[in-house]
């Protein structure tokens, strides 16, 4: 199923909670809504659910406008990230509840709705589970309990809401790698909120990454990662250091010196240089690169974490180097990103 969010608006008590969103959703398509906390993703998953109602614009299933329609007209299966089971049912009852309070004409016969939750629990790996109650259960067997729930009503969209928020890291990292498969075996058309990057990077087909009620960008992992298209997604996806920057001459000026990056296509005047603390070369000396004093320096995994003071103006980034690198404290490092991005200095409006 299509879904697809035309010009939406969304106020609460005028407060503007979504500004002229719009997103084409394919079918099939696994997608998530990654952004920080008053993004708006939670409110965008509420409104294509129907528990929410656009201010302004419209939201299609396919070529139908379901505006108007509600959560069980719209049949889309909704995954909560605290589980939302019923306690007094049993795993099987909890899976098969929203097939059994269909109205009488479309209500399936209670071997059919028995067979339908035995078949989702042997998908979702709970097999020899249905007679417990969910407080016999793990978080994450919760969770998947939850998914088949959903998934039991053969839903047109399946939305999840932070569905890994309340589990430990361990278990997230192995519900992820199962969500993908699930999605993969039955191609549901699959929405996901989440703030966790690296969730929405290795689970999703595309990313929409959100900030204060707009659409920054949508693109695959590579593309947000690799092209981000502006300093808000450079900064929130993945690792990244900023300096202040001027453009002069086709090339970069840190103060009154050129790094030694060209920058040919870019206007003259004030700029941010971005670049990935591992998106750099150490050098020996120069007449143009960046030179930074450490101030700190950490062990991260198989690597070293170096914070440098810049200039005079006590800028700080981060740069990566190898675990074995001796940074003492105060001693000077020179270095030039390899792959880095310019983004202009908007002049403050009047």
């Amino acid at each position: 199923m299509e879904v697809r969010v035309a010009n939406v608006r969304k106020e609460f008590d005028r407060f503007p909670a979504l500004r002229d969103v719009s997103l084409d959703i394919r079918s099939g398509e696994l997608i998530a809504l990654l952004g920080p906390s008053g993004s708006g993703k939670t409110t965008l998953l509420r409104l294509i659910a129907g528990l929410e109602r656009p201010t302004t614009g419209k939201i299609f299933f396919g070529d139908e406008d379901a505006s108007s329609k509600t959560i069980q007209e719209r049949n889309v299966g909704f995954v909560f990230q605290h589980y939302a089971l019923f306690r007094h049912m049993t795993v099987a009852d909890n899976i098969g509840f929203g097939l059994k309070v269909r109205p009488g004409a479309t209500r399936p016969s209670k071997e059919e709705i028995r067979g339908r939750a035995s078949e989702l629990l042997n998908l979702v790996q709970l097999s020899g589970l249905e007679k417990r109650y969910p407080a016999q259960l793990s978080g994450g067997q919760r969770q998947r309990v939850a998914l088949a729930r959903a998934m039991a009503i053969e839903p047109k969209v399946l939305l999840l809401d932070e569905p890994f928020g309340a589990l430990d890291a361990q278990v997230r990292r192995e519900l992820r790698r199962w969500l993908r498969d699930i999605h993969d075996t039955t191609g549901h058309t699959t929405v996901f909120v989440t703030h966790d990057q690296e969730e929405a990077l290795e689970l999703a087909d595309r990313v929409v990454v959100m900030s204060q009620g707009q659409i920054e960008q949508i693109g695959t992992a590579d593309e947000v990662y690799d092209t981000p298209n502006s300093p808000f997604v450079f900064g929130f996806i993945g690792e990244s250091s900023s300096l202040p920057v001027r453009i002069a001459d086709g090339q970069v000026w840190i103060a009154d010196r050129p790094i030694g990056l060209s920058a040919p296509n870019h206007p003259a005047g004030d700029a941010l240089l971005y670049f990935r603390p591992h998106d750099i070369e150490l050098l020996d000396g120069c007449s143009g690169c960046i030179a930074g004093t450490v101030v700190a320096s950490r062990r991260v995994a198989g690597t070293r974490r170096v914070e440098l003071e810049i200039g005079g103006e006590r800028q700080r980034v981060e740069i990566e180097l190898p675990v074995d690198h001796i940074a003492t404290q105060k001693s000077r490092i020179a270095f030039r990103p390899s792959r880095w991005k310019l983004f202009p200095v908007k002049a403050p409006a009047n």
